[in-house]
C-alpha cells in the first residue's frame, strides 16, 4: 500500500527535489559554457586546449557580454580619433602658447607625417582597426595642413580657387595613400568625397555664370557615376553613388530653374543642353549597368530629363498653348526605342518615362473636360431661359473657361492614338482600347466647346458622339468571344479585359446622353427634340437582338428619357404638375405591358424596375392636389395588380394592396374624414380574409399570424379614439365588436381574437365605468382604499397556492389555443 505523507512533509520533499534539479541545471550550463569556450580556442590555435581535471563550480553562472570586443575596440578608436582631430583643429585655428601660425604649421606638418606613417607598422602587427583610426586622423590633419599653408604662405590666393586646388590635391594624395596601403578602407572613400569639390569650386573661383557652375556639378556627377561603375570596392561605390545622386540632383534642379526662367530661345537652348547632359549621364549609367537595381529608375529619369530639355526649348519658341502638346510629342517619340538594340531595362525605363509624361498631359486636360461635362448642369436652374450663342457659352453657365486649354483635344486624341497603336495584341489589348475609347470620347466632347461651334450645330454633334459610343458598345459586344473559348487562367483574364470595352462604351453612352439632355435645357424645342430622339434611339436598340446587358441598359434608358419627355411635354403645354403626373403614368403602364413580352429575364427586370421608379415622379407631381394624388395611387395600384397577375410576379400583389389602401386614405383625407375606422376597416377586412384563407390552407398556422395584424389595425386606433371621445356611440360599437371577436375566439379556440377582443372589451368597460369609479372614490372616506388593499393582500396570501393553480390552468388553456 502507498504511504501518502502529510501535506507539510510532501511540500518539503517537493522543494528539495526542485532545488536539486536547479543545481543540476546550473552545473550543466556551466559545463556547456566551458566547452564552447574550449571549442572557440581550439579553432583559433593549433594546439587543443587542456581539459581541466575538475569541473567548474556549481555556483558559477557565466554571463554573456552585451558588447563584443571588436565593437568596444572600434568605439574607443573612433572616439580617440575624434578627440585628437578636435584638438588638432583647436591647435591650428586658435593658438598654442606664443607660437605663430608658421610654427604651428611646421609642428602640424611633422605630426601629420608621423601620423600618416604610423599605420604601416600597425598593419604589420595586425592592428588594422588601430591603423584605420590613425589613418583617419592623418587625413584630417592633411586638411588642417592645407589651411595652415594658405594662412602662412598663400594668404593672397583666392579662397575658392585655393580650396578647389587643395581638394583636388588632397583627393589625389589620399588616393595614392590608399593605393600604397591597400589594407586601409578609409582613404579611398575619403578621396572620392573630396573629389566632389574641385570642379564646382573652380567654376565659382573663375567667376563663371550659373550655366557653367551647373555644368561643373553635372560633370562631377558623371565622374562619380564612372567611379561607381568602375570600382569593385563597396565603400567607394557607396560614396561615389551618393556623390553622383547629390551633385546630379543639384545640377538638374539648377538646370530646370534656368530653363524655366530662360528669357529667350538661346538661353533656353543652353539650359536644355544641361538637362540633356544630365539625361545622357542617367541613360549612360543605366546602359552600362542594366542589371543594377537602380537601372530602371535611372533610365526613366533620363527619359524625363530628355523630354524636359526638348519641351523647354519648344516652350520658348512656341505660344504657351502648345507647350503641353510639344512635350507630349517628345514623350511619344521616346516610344520609338521599342525593338531597338538598347538593353531591355533602358527600353522599359524610357517607356515608363513616356507613359508618365502622357499621363501628366492627360491630367492637364482634366479641368476643361470636367467643365465641359458638368458645366451644362447649370441650366437646371434656368430651364428654357434662352439658347446660348455657341457651345462654349453653353458649358460656361456657372464657371469661366480656363485659358490656354485650346490644345486639349489634340492632347487627348494623341494619347488615344498611342494607346490604340501601342497595344496591338496581348491580354492588355482590351484595357488599352477602353482607355483609348474614353480619351477619344473626351476629345469629341470638348471639341465643340473649344471650336466655339454654334449652339444649333453643337447639339447634333453631341448626339452623334452618343450614337457613336452606343455603336462602339454594339461592335465590341459582337466581337467578344464566349466564355468556353478561354478555359485557362490567362484566357479568363483576357476575356475579362475584352469584356471591359462593352461596359466602358455603355457608360460613355449614358454620360453623353445626360450631357446632351443638360445642354438641351436651354431651349424648349431642343429639350423636346433631344428627349424624343434619345427615347427612340434607345428603344430601337432594345428592340434588336443585342446582348442582354445592352438590351437591359437601352430599355431602361429609353423609359427614363420617356419619363422626362412626358414631363417636358406637359410643361410645354402649360399643364399643372398634378395633370402632368397622369401623363407620366403612361411610362409605368407601358413598362408593365412590355415586360412580359421581352423574353429576356435581365431586360424584363430592368424594364420593371425602371417603370416602378418612373412612378415616383408621378406621385411627387400629384402631391399638389389630394384627389389627383389618390387617383395616381389607385392607377399605380392597378398597374401593380396587373403585374401580379403573372405567375412569377405574385408578390407584387402586396404592393398593389398597399397602394390601394394609400389611395383610399388619401381620398378620405381629401374628404376631411376624421374617423379612424374609415381608414382602418379597409385594411382590416382584406387582412382578415387573407388570414382565413391561410388558416384554411395551413391548419398549423398561428392565429396571431393570421388574424393578429388585421384585428390590431382597427381595434387599437379605435380604442385610442374611445378614450378621447365623450359620445356613447363609439364605445358601444367598439365594445360590441370586441365582444363578438372574443366570442369567436372562444368558439374556435383562437388565442389572438380572444386576447385582443377580451382586452379591448375590458378597456372599453373601464372607460365607461371610469366616471362612476371616480365619483365613488370621492364619496368614500380616505381610509377605505388602504383597508380594502390590505384585505385583498390577506386574501391573496391565504389562498396563494389556489391562485397559482388557477393561473397555471388559465395559461394552459391559452396555450392550447391557436
Amino acid at each position: 500500500m502507498t504511504n501518502i505523507p502529510p501535506p507539510a512533509e510532501e511540500l518539503r520533499i517537493l522543494d528539495h527535489e526542485l532545488w536539486q534539479l536547479d543545481a543540476r541545471r546550473a552545473q550543466l550550463l556551466a559545463r556547456r559554457a566551458w566547452l564552447l569556450d574550449a571549442l572557440r580556442s581550439a579553432g583559433l590555435q593549433a594546439a587543443p586546449a587542456p581539459v581541466p581535471t575538475t569541473w567548474p563550480s556549481r555556483s558559477h553562472h557565466p554571463r554573456r557580454p552585451e558588447a563584443t570586443a571588436p565593437g568596444v575596440q572600434n568605439v574607443l578608436l573612433v572616439l580617440g580619433g575624434v578627440l585628437l582631430t578636435v584638438a588638432a583643429i583647436a591647435f591650428t585655428l586658435v593658438s598654442w602658447g606664443d607660437m605663430g601660425i608658421a610654427g604651428r604649421a611646421a609642428v602640424l606638418g611633422a605630426v601629420t607625417a608621423a601620423t600618416l606613417a604610423a599605420p604601416v607598422p600597425l598593419l604589420k602587427r595586425g592592428l588594422r582597426s588601430t591603423a584605420e583610426a590613425v589613418a583617419g586622423l592623418g587625413l584630417a590633419l592633411t586638411v588642417l595642413d592645407a589651411y595652415a599653408l594658405h594662412e602662412v604662405a598663400l594668404s593672397a590666393v583666392d579662397g575658392a580657387g585655393y580650396a578647389a586646388a587643395s581638394a583636388a590635391l588632397l583627393a589625389a594624395l589620399w588616393t595614392a595613400y590608399g593605393r600604397v596601403l591597400g589594407d586601409l578602407r578609409l582613404p579611398l572613400p575619403a578621396a572620392v568625397a573630396a573629389a566632389q569639390l574641385p570642379l564646382p569650386l573652380w567654376a565659382v573661383a573663375a567667376g563663371a555664370g550659373d550655366h557653367t557652375i551647373t555644368a561643373a556639378l553635372l560633370v562631377t556627377a558623371a565622374l562619380d557615376a564612372a567611379v561607381t561603375l568602375a570600382t569593385a570596392l563597396r565603400s567607394v561605390r557607396v560614396v561615389a553613388a551618393a556623390g553622383a545622386y547629390g551633385t546630379g540632383a543639384l545640377g538638374v534642379l539648377a538646370a530646370g530653374v534656368l530653363l524655366w526662367d530662360a528669357p529667350d530661345p538661346s538661353a533656353a537652348a543652353r539650359a536644355a543642353a544641361l538637362l540633356a547632359l544630365a539625361a545622357a549621364i542617367a541613360l549612360g549609367t543605366a546602359w552600362r549597368a542594366p542589371e543594377a537595381r537602380a537601372a530602371l529608375g535611372l533610365a526613366s529619369a533620363g527619359g524625363l530629363l530628355a523630354v524636359a530639355a526638348a519641351g523647354g526649348v519648344l516652350r520658348s519658341a512656341l505660344p504657351g498653348v502648345w507647350t503641353v502638346p510639344a512635350c507630349l510629342a517628345c514623350a511619344i517619340a521616346l516610344l520609338a526605342v521599342r525593338g531597338t538594340w538598347l538593353p531591355p531595362t533602358v527600353r522599359r525605363g524610357l517607356w515608363w518615362s513616356s507613359a508618365t509624361v502622357q499621363a501628366l498631359a492627360v491630367a492637364w486636360t482634366l479641368p476643361v473636360v470636367t467643365l465641359v461635362l458638368l458645366g451644362p448642369a447649370g441650366w437646371a436652374s434656368r430651364v428654357w431661359s434662352g439658347a446660348p450663342s455657341d457651345a462654349r457659352d453653353a458649358v460656361t453657365v456657372s464657371a469661366p473657361w480656363p485659358s490656354g486649354t485650346e490644345s486639349a483635344p489634340l492632347v487627348l486624341a494623341a494619347v488615344a492614338a498611342v494607346l490604340a497603336l501601342t497595344f496591338r495584341g496581348g491580354p492588355l489589348r482590351s484595357l488599352a482600347l477602353s482607355g483609348s475609347l474614353i480619351l477619344a470620347w473626351a476629345t469629341a466632347l470638348v471639341l465643340p466647346a473649344v471650336a466655339e461651334l454654334p449652339y444649333p450645330a453643337a447639339l447634333p454633334a453631341q448626339g452623334a458622339i452618343t450614337a457613336a459610343a452606343l455603336t462602339a458598345a454594339l461592335v465590341a459586344a459582337a466581337h467578344t468571344p464566349p466564355t468556353a473559348d478561354s478555359p485557362s487562367a490567362v484566357g479568363r483574364f483576357s476575356l475579362l479585359t475584352q469584356a471591359a470595352v462593352v461596359p466602358t462604351a455603355l457608360c460613355l453612352t449614358l454620360l453623353g446622353s445626360l450631357h446632351l439632355v443638360a445642354l438641351s435645357l436651354a431651349s424648349e424645342a431642343a429639350t423636346l427634340a433631344v428627349l424624343a430622339s434619345l427615347t427612340a434611339v434607345f428603344a430601337a436598340v432594345a428592340a434588336r437582338r443585342t446582348p442582354a446587358t445592352i438590351r437591359a441598359v437601352s430599355a431602361a434608358a429609353s423609359l427614363a428619357y420617356a419619363t422626362g419627355l412626358a414631363c417636358a411635354v406637359g410643361a410645354s403645354l402649360d399643364w399643372q404638375p398634378q395633370h402632368i403626373a397622369l401623363l407620366v403614368l403612361v411610362v409605368p403602364a407601358a413598362a408593365a405591358l412590355l415586360a412580359p413580352r421581352l423574353g429576356d429575364p435581365t431586360t424584363t427586370v430592368s424594364v420593371e424596375i425602371t417603370g416602378a421608379v418612373a412612378a415616383l415622379p408621378a406621385i411627387g407631381l400629384a402631391t399638389a392636389e389630394l384627389p389627383v394624388l389618390a387617383l395616381v395611387l389607385a392607377l399605380c395600384a392597378v398597374i401593380a395588380a396587373g403585374t401580379a397577375v403573372r405567375e412569377d410576379r405574385r408578390r407584387v400583389g402586396h404592393a398593389a394592396a398597399v397602394l390601394f389602401v394609400l389611395a383610399a386614405w388619401v381620398r378620405l383625407i381629401a374628404w376631411e374624414v376624421g374617423s379612424p375606422e374609415a381608414y382602418t376597416l379597409p385594411v382590416t377586412v382584406p387582412a382578415l380574409i387573407l388570414g382565413y384563407v391561410r388558416r384554411s390552407r395551413d391548419a398549423e398556422a398561428s392565429s396571431w399570424t393570421a388574424y393578429g395584424p388585421g384585428l390590431s389595425v382597427t381595434l387599437v386606433p379605435s380604442l385610442l379614439a374611445v378614450w378621447g371621445d365623450t359620445n356613447w356611440l363609439r364605445p358601444l360599437l367598439l365594445g360590441s365588436a370586441a365582444l363578438a371577436v372574443t366570442l369567436v375566439g372562444v368558439r374556435h379556440r383562437l388565442r389572438a381574437p380572444l386576447v385582443l377582443g377580451g382586452g379591448t372589451l375590458v378597456l372599453v368597460a373601464l372607460h365607461e365605468l371610469a366616471p362612476y369609479i371616480a365619483q365613488a372614490m370621492g364619496a368614500i372616506p380616505r381610509w377605505v382604499p388602504p383597508a380594502l388593499a390590505g384585505l385583498l393582500l390577506l386574501s391573496l396570501g391565504a389562498t396563494y397556492e389556489q391562485r397559482l393553480r388557477d393561473a397555471r390552468r388559465a395559461r394552459d388553456a391559452l396555450s392550447r389555443m391557436r
